[in-house]
């Protein structure tokens, strides 16, 4: 529904509703009809956010055949192209790139033709099998691997065990990223690393001249190739009393705990139970762990024993049952959140600084709008700055106008020194709601009988917008 909408409104030009559905309803922008075409006319692909605009493919020539003139033409060809992925920020994309390249927390290092690259033993053994045997074999006590093979770069080399695309990947050097992706037993990215070589050699042939001087690997969106892997170190940090139902993963996730020595940095206490993590994460996703485990501030701390256990941290104001939930979105980017345990955990996403968790969240809440709870959780998502929420709560509230009566008096009040002619948020966002609901002849006397009623609750509280 919102897709056929999105194509609509940019054939009518509503930019308003346009900017709505991929603000507020996050429709994917660059969707297709079943006439392969966009939403957007080819000349506009460029100046919208997320829009793809790539040269050398269907989209891009049309985008030069649409231009209206030769200034518009060198514009698109000097343009720097913002794909998806790079205008809907990934949050844990972004917190593996930072990880990498700047080597905090991390435990091992290997010397690569005379540089030294710092990585983290729980990513490398969770993203590949050869090296968890590796690290919980001959390289168990090293703090130091010296890699002398002439085909492993140095750059590429903890980017390839990440699954990330390297800072610039030359085309020639695939055939050495394709041996080490062997070696490492990683098979999906020698999967995607043969699919890219084939689709080149295939537009090579169909445009004979052209030279390709370097390929960029990315992750199909919605790849869970990484949440699966980073889902095993979250599995082995729970206590045993709570890997039961509460923690049934989406995919198949074996037993590995004594596969390979992820050795957690930080063990956090909740309640009468442990939870043996690593800082890397913790410190990387989220700035109240941050604070707490590097910075001054502090919370019930005992320092590690004689035995080289590692430094625990009491941790407050949460139970063992919510804190499973946050870690596992830490290390997975992701949790099966049941409505019922989301409002628990939006508490505790909202005071560890966790935005991304406080959307699934409120994605977790909106199965819960009915007409006796939506006022309910619209005050939640007003409180937790839940936006998508608040305009999903005002959509359902277009539909029974005859529970909206707190909110509304609730918001006029919020209104400071609200004036007679002062218009009230909710209020608004409700007419807009009932007036798009209007697609049809009858749905238009529906919506016309709504928006009376509507005026008639206003006049029976005594406010005029």
């Amino acid at each position: 529904m919102d897709t056929s909408d999105l194509f609509s409104s940019c054939r009518k030009g509503d930019v308003g509703r346009v900017r709505y559905l991929l603000e507020q309803r996050d429709v994917e922008v660059n969707v297709r009809d079943k006439w392969d075409s966009t939403p957007f006319p080819p000349p506009l692909s460029p100046v919208v956010a997320g829009a793809r605009c790539e040269a050398n493919t269907f989209d891009g020539e049309r985008c030069l055949y649409g231009a209206l003139s030769d200034a518009i033409r060198r514009a698109l060809r000097d343009y720097k192209q913002v794909t998806s992925s790079c205008g809907r920020r990934d949050c844990f994309r972004d917190f593996l790139q930072r990880l990498l390249e700047q080597g905090l927390h991390s435990d091992i290092a290997f010397q690569v033709h005379g540089r030294r690259l710092r990585a983290h033993r729980c990513v490398l053994g969770a993203r590949s099998d050869y090296l968890a045997r590796a690290l919980g074999t001959r390289w168990r006590d090293k703090g130091v691997v010296v890699l002398r093979h002439p085909l492993v770069r140095p750059r590429h080399l903890p980017f390839s065990l990440c699954r990330l695309p390297p800072p610039t990947p030359g085309w020639s050097e695939c055939q050495g990223e394709s041996r080490l992706a062997k070696q490492c037993h990683l098979w999906d990215l020698l999967g995607d690393l043969e699919a890219k070589r084939e689709k080149v050699s295939e537009f090579v042939a169909s445009k004979p001249g052209t030279c390709v001087k370097a390929v960029t690997i990315e992750p199909a969106p919605g790849d869970p190739r990484l949440r699966r892997d980073f889902a095993r170190l979250a599995e082995r940090a729970l206590p045993a009393e709570l890997r039961g139902d509460l923690w049934e993963l989406p995919f198949p996730c074996p037993d590995d705990s004594d596969s390979f020595p992820s050795r957690p940095d930080v063990c956090f206490r909740v309640g009468n139970c442990a939870f043996p993590c690593h800082k890397a994460f913790f410190c990387g996703r989220s700035d109240y762990f941050r604070a707490l485990l590097d910075g001054h501030f502090r919370e019930t701390e005992e320092e590690p024993g004689t035995s080289g256990d590692p430094q625990t941290v009491a941790l407050s104001g949460v139970s063992p049952e919510t804190f499973a939930h946050v870690l596992r979105y830490v290390y997975s980017d992701h949790t099966e959140l049941p409505p019922e345990a989301a409002y628990d955990v939006l508490g505790a996403a909202d005071m560890y600084l966790l935005p991304g968790l406080k959307r699934l969240c409120g994605r977790s809440l909106a199965q819960l709008l009915h007409e006796d709870t939506v006022v309910g959780v619209w005050r939640v998502a007003k409180l937790f700055h839940l936006a998508r929420l608040e305009d999903q709560c005002a959509q359902f509230m277009a539909k029974v106008l005859d529970k909206v009566r707190p909110a509304v008096r609730e918001e006029a009040a919020a209104v400071a020194s609200r004036q007679e002619t002062d218009s009230i948020p909710l209020v608004d966002d409700i007419r807009f709601h009932v007036a798009a609901a209007a697609q049809t002849h009858s749905a238009a006397a529906d919506a016309q009988r709504r928006l009376r009623a509507l005026q008639d609750l206003l006049v029976a509280l005594g406010l005029d917008c």
